[in-house]
């Protein structure tokens, strides 16, 4: 009898143990048209690689043209690699932040939601890391609006729909500034 108790509470134990096991998933990802990498839709952060060919000064260019030709103001770069340097450690390669910002698409937000301020405005990062190959290049990655504003309490329609126009903008800036448009 005292057999049986024990064999029951062993199963129960793993059967519980099998109940809360965890299955890993893939991200849930939003496929990007024109070649665009996918987002993923859990990380805060959307990544695209600077095309072969195409320089450092040639994105800083295309992310100043193409910004104001999307109507966008850059009211602050942060040239975080220039300040490593200057505590004497090597930076390994480019890093820095670009803040853009396009009022009449993130007004809404804003005025619903005083408090997502704190992500305002917009910052893209230019930054060298290896890629797959160990080749140090060239990557541009946004912190996404949409991803930002699950950190406000029951966003409006109104606010969802602007962080959606602002972060396909974003994305469009940097497709361009990936390829070095003007």
């Amino acid at each position: 009898m005292l057999l049986k108790y024990v064999f029951c509470f062993v199963t129960l134990a793993l059967l519980s143990a099998c109940a809360t096991t965890k299955i890993a998933s893939a991200p849930e990802t939003k496929i990007m048209p024109n070649g665009l990498p996918p987002i993923n839709l859990n990380s805060a952060i959307y990544e695209l690689p600077v095309k072969d060919g195409v320089s450092y000064h040639d994105v800083i260019d295309s992310l100043k043209s193409v910004s104001e030709g999307m109507n966008f103001v850059n009211p602050a770069n942060f040239p975080i690699g220039e300040h490593i340097k200057l505590r004497g450690i090597d930076p390994q390669g480019v890093k820095e932040v670009h803040s853009f910002c396009n009022l009449s698409q993130g007004t809404e937000i804003m005025l619903d939601h005083p408090e997502f301020l704190v992500f305002a405005p917009c910052r893209i990062a230019l930054y060298e890391k290896p890629d797959t190959n160990k080749k140090m290049r060239l990557f541009l990655a946004l912190d996404r609006p949409t991803f930002d504003l699950k950190s406000i309490d029951k966003p409006t329609p109104r606010a969802q729909k602007s962080a959606q126009e602002l972060e396909d903008s974003l994305i469009k800036l940097m497709a361009a500034a990936s390829r070095g448009d003007i």
